[in-house]
C-alpha cells in the first residue's frame, strides 16, 4: 500500500480512472516464485456488472505469466506528471526541496485469458484507441488472418478485478496557501510539459476566487 497522508489522499473515483485512462501505459506487478516481476504495458480500463477492470496482454514468453490466477493480489501503477519542486519558491523558510506528482494504483486479483477471440478483441481496441489520434488510423483488419494469428499466439491476456484504488495526489497542499499561487507561478515559468501538467493540477484544485 502506498504512503498515504491525508493531505495528498485522492479518493474521488471519477479522478482516479480519469487518471488511468490519460496515463494507461502502466507498470503491472506480480509476485511468484521467482519474486517480484514487473512489467511496462498499456492498459484498457472497462467497466462492466458494476465493477472495474484492467485488461492488458504480455508476451508468452514472459515469465510473469506464471504469476497470473494464483491466490495474490496484482498491483498496476500508473504514473502520472511529476515535477522538482524549490523551496527558493515559498514565502518563508526554512524548508527544503521536495518532489510534486500524482499517481494511481489498482489492486485486484488477476487472471491469465488465452482464449483467441478474447485477445483479438483486445488488441483491437487498443489498436484503435492509439490510432484514433492518427491522421490515417492504421486498421488490423487489413492484416493477412495467418499473420495476425501468429501474433496472437505470442501473447496471453490479462484482466484484473479491480478490488480497491488508491490515489496519491502530492501538490503542495501542506503548503501555506500564499505559497501555491507562487508555486504554480514558477512552474509554469518551466518549458517542459511535466512542470506545466503539475501545474495545471495544482490549478485545478486550488479553491474558486
Amino acid at each position: 500500500m502506498v504512503y498515504l497522508p491525508p493531505a495528498f489522499t485522492e479518493t474521488r473515483e471519477d479522478l482516479l480512472l480519469a487518471h488511468i485512462e490519460r496515463h494507461d501505459f502502466g507498470l503491472l506487478v506480480t509476485h511468484g516464485t521467482a519474486g517480484l516481476v514487473t512489467s511496462q504495458i498499456p492498459f484498457l480500463a472497462e467497466r462492466r456488472d458494476g465493477k472495474f477492470y484492467l485488461q492488458a496482454h504480455i508476451a508468452r514468453a514472459n515469465p510473469q505469466g506464471a504469476d497470473l490466477g494464483g491466490a495474490g493480489e496484482a498491483l498496476a501503477i500508473f504514473p502520472g506528471a511529476h515535477a522538482y519542486i524549490s523551496p527558493s519558491w515559498y514565502e518563508a523558510g526554512p524548508a527544503v526541496p521536495t518532489w510534486n506528482y500524482a499517481a494511481v494504483h489498482a489492486y485486484g486479483p488477476a487472471r491469465r485469458i488465452d482464449d483467441p477471440l478474447w485477445l483479438h478483441e483486445l488488441v483491437r481496441r487498443l489498436s484503435e484507441r492509439h490510432e484514433a489520434r492518427e491522421p490515417a488510423p492504421w486498421d488490423m483488419q487489413g492484416l493477412p488472418e495467418p499473420y495476425v494469428q501468429s501474433m496472437l499466439d505470442g501473447i496471453v491476456g490479462i484482466e484484473i478485478a479491480v478490488s480497491r484504488l488508491e490515489g496519491k495526489f502530492k501538490l503542495s497542499q501542506n503548503r501555506p496557501a500564499a505559497d501555491r499561487p507562487r508555486i504554480i507561478a514558477a512552474l509554469e515559468r518551466r518549458a517542459d510539459p511535466e512542470s506545466q501538467a503539475v501545474a495545471q493540477l495544482m490549478r485545478e484544485r486550488e479553491p474558486a476566487s
